[in-house]
């Protein structure tokens, strides 16, 4: 990684500002992704997109090379500095990590947005993104209602670099102790990997073939998850199994049967929102520092009503 120093930064923010009173057609916005693959970010991603061209923006977007690749995440904010953009949002990989970039970039005067995970160590104008305790509560609180008071639960965590990761982690921990607390927690460590999930649940099934459900803190664990119970022999129905992001692919799990509710994020809100208050950052409007984007527990009853009300039929195809 090509190291950036304090100057070179400081002076990319400078010579944007300078041109700020030469009449421009759009604002330029940059746009630091986690990831363009991962199903969930594909809805984030698309509400960016849609927020810029109803703000009249020009979106400029970048993202790491690897959904955990910190240093690409630090190169792109450098590439969406270096293509003029008058404020940055940024769904950070590593929380702390990426606070010596945005302490330069918002030290310059240039605004900058956390977009679904928080930043640690330096001040943003806004960030935009689900309550993540409160939603790993209700996770819990719905896997409590399905298990009996001393049964075994796998929770399968994202990387605990990230705020994300860790709110919904000590959420979910926090109210199952709450409400169950002779159960048995089982957890598997993951950076975000569905791979990872998958061989994790593998080995923690295998050593405990009396767990009854599965909590997941993000959907691509989740099909992790299933696969491993499908492959372990567990038929559908016999585990109790929730998701975490309301991703079209593990939604069409819940409509199969294999999993029972999910713990769906506000997705394309999260993208739209968070270029919205970009653009109006960008124009020198306040904004509010703390914007919540919502979570939905879907189930089975909900399920079609929620497909349709954010517009997830195309990528239920």
């Amino acid at each position: 990684m090509r190291r950036i120093g304090a100057m070179a930064v400081a002076g990319a923010v400078a010579a944007i500002l300078a041109g700020a009173a030469r009449a421009e057609p759009a604002p330029v916005i940059g746009y630091v992704t986690k990831s363009a693959t991962n199903q969930g970010w594909v809805l984030i991603n698309r509400g960016a997109r849609d927020a810029a061209a109803d703000g009249g923006a020009t979106l400029i977007v970048a993202g790491p090379g690897a959904q955990g690749a910190l240093a690409s995440q630090i190169n792109a904010v450098q590439h969406v500095l270096s293509e003029g953009a008058k404020a940055i949002a940024i769904a950070p990989i590593d929380s702390a990590g990426i606070g010596p970039i945005v302490d330069r970039v918002g030290a310059g005067g240039l605004p900058v947005i956390a977009i679904d995970t928080a930043i640690v160590g330096a001040p943003v104008r806004s960030y935009v993104g689900t309550d993540n305790i409160a939603a790993a509560r209700a996770q819990a609180e719905w896997v409590a209602q399905a298990i009996g008071d001393s049964d075994k639960v796998i929770l399968v965590n994202g990387s605990l670099s990230q705020s994300t990761g860790r709110d919904r982690r000590q959420g979910f921990l926090d109210r199952l102790k709450e409400l169950k607390p002779q159960a048995t927690v089982l957890e598997v460590q993951t950076d975000w990997g569905a791979a990872e999930a998958e061989a994790g649940v593998t080995q923690t099934l295998r050593a405990n073939p009396d767990v009854t459900a599965i909590a997941n803190a993000w959907d691509e664990g989740t099909l992790g998850a299933i696969a491993a119970a499908r492959a372990a022999g567990f038929p559908k129905g016999k585990l109790h199994v929730i998701g975490f992001d309301g991703a079209p692919n593990a939604l069409a799990f819940l409509k199969d049967g294999w999993i029972q509710a999910d713990i769906a994020q506000m997705l394309y809100r999260e993208g739209y929102d968070g270029i919205k208050t970009a653009i109006a950052a960008a124009k020198g409007e306040q904004v509010q520092p703390r914007i919540d984007t919502g979570y939905q527990l879907v189930t089975a009853d909900n399920l079609e009503t929620f497909i349709t009300q954010n517009r997830l039929s195309d990528f239920m195809r």
